[in-house]
C-alpha cells in the first residue's frame, strides 16, 4: 500500500474521512472508545497514535484490533468479501540535503497503509484474540494519570469554571460534586491539564504562549488540541466520552476542516505530545513537528 502514497494527499484523505463523520453529527474526537478497548495491533499489540485512534475507533466495531493483510495471511485467515480495509498513518523520515548548507537533514512525510478489523475477517486463530481487560476502578485510573503527570501545574478550587491560566501556571477546577458525575469532572479537567502541556516550561506550544482571541486560528488550534487530548486520557482511563451532538457545535469544526485540509492531523500531533508528557510516555519515535508540511501560521 505504501508504494501508492507518493501520489495521494494522505492530509486530505485524512481530513475526508473525518468530515463525513461530521457530516452524519458524529465527533470522532468524542467517540467512546473504552467498550471496544484503545485500538491496537492485534498481532504486536501496539497501540495506534495520534490521528490514527479516531480513525478507527469510530469505526464501531466489538473489539479494536486490527491487523494488516500480510499479517492476516500468515495466520491463516482471510478477509470477508465485500469488506473494505481502514487507512493507518505514520510518519516516514527521509534523509533531504540542505541546499543552502549541504548538510544532510532528516525530514518527516506523512505516509499510510491499511488495516482490517478482526470482525472483518475469518479464520482467525481464537487463541489469538484476546479479551478486552477494564479497570475495576476508572475513576482511581484517573487520580493516577493526574498524580503522575511530570511538573504538573497547581490545580486549585477558587472559582466555578474550569480553565488553564498560562501567565501563574495554574489550574482552576469546579469541585467534583459540582459536576454531574465523576466521569465529567476527570474530563474537564483532562481537557486543562491538556492545555498546561504547552506552557513554556514543558512543550512551549506556541498555541498556549502566542495568547490570541477567542476564535482566532490559534485559540482554535489550541481547543482542538485540548479536546482530543483529554478524550485520548479519559480512554486511557477507561471512562466513556459524552457525545456531543450540537448542530452549531459540528458545523463549526466542518468549516475549519474544509478550509485547510492540514488542521485535524496538526492538532491531532499536538494533542498526542501533549498526552505522551502527561503519562511521561517516551516513544522511540513521535513526530517533532509538521510546521513544514503545515500551513497553521508559524
Amino acid at each position: 500500500m505504501e508504494t501508492a502514497t507518493a501520489k495521494k494527499d494522505v492530509y486530505q484523505i485524512v481530513t475526508e474521512r473525518i468530515i463525513e463523520q461530521l457530516q452524519q453529527n458524529k465527533v470522532p474526537w468524542q467517540k467512546p472508545w473504552t467498550e471496544a478497548g484503545v485500538p491496537q495491533n492485534l498481532i504486536t499489540r501496539r497501540p495506534y497514535r495520534g490521528i490514527n485512534v479516531m480513525l478507527l475507533a469510530l469505526q464501531d466495531y466489538p473489539l479494536n484490533y486490527f491487523l494488516t493483510f500480510k499479517q492476516l495471511k500468515e495466520l491463516g485467515g482471510t478477509v470477508i468479501k465485500g469488506e473494505k480495509a481502514h487507512i493507518v498513518v505514520f510518519w516516514k523520515w527521509v534523509d533531504e540535503e540542505n541546499e543552502e548548507t549541504g548538510e544532510t537533514v532528516k525530514r518527516a512525510f506523512l505516509r499510510y497503509h491499511m488495516v482490517f478489523n478482526i470482525a472483518q475477517c475469518e479464520h482467525i486463530p481464537i487463541e489469538k484474540i484476546p479479551l478486552v481487560e477494564k479497570p475495576n476502578d476508572p475513576i482511581e485510573e484517573c487520580e493516577e494519570i493526574v498524580k503522575a503527570m511530570q511538573m504538573r501545574p497547581k490545580i486549585v478550587h477558587k472559582e466555578q469554571k474550569a480553565y488553564y491560566h498560562p501567565v501563574m501556571d495554574y489550574v482552576n477546577m469546579p469541585r467534583i460534586k459540582s459536576f454531574k458525575d465523576s466521569a465529567s469532572y476527570y474530563g474537564a479537567l483532562f481537557h486543562e491539564l491538556v492545555h498546561s502541556t504547552g506552557h513554556a516550561n514543558r512543550l512551549n506550544r506556541k498555541e498556549v504562549m502566542d495568547s490570541k482571541p477567542y476564535g482566532s486560528e490559534l485559540y482554535s488550534i489550541e481547543e482542538l488540541t485540548a479536546e482530543i487530548g483529554a478524550c485520548y486520557l479519559k480512554s486511557q482511563a477507561g471512562i466513556a466520552v459524552e457525545i456531543v451532538n450540537s448542530a452549531a457545535y459540528i458545523q463549526g469544526w466542518l468549516e475549519r476542516l474544509k478550509n485547510d485540509k492540514r488542521f485535524i492531523v496538526y492538532a491531532s500531533v499536538q494533542a498526542q505530545k501533549a498526552v505522551d508528557y502527561i503519562l511521561n510516555t517516551k516513544p522511540k519515535e513521535i513526530a517533532s513537528s509538521i510546521k513544514e508540511n503545515s500551513s497553521v501560521p508559524a
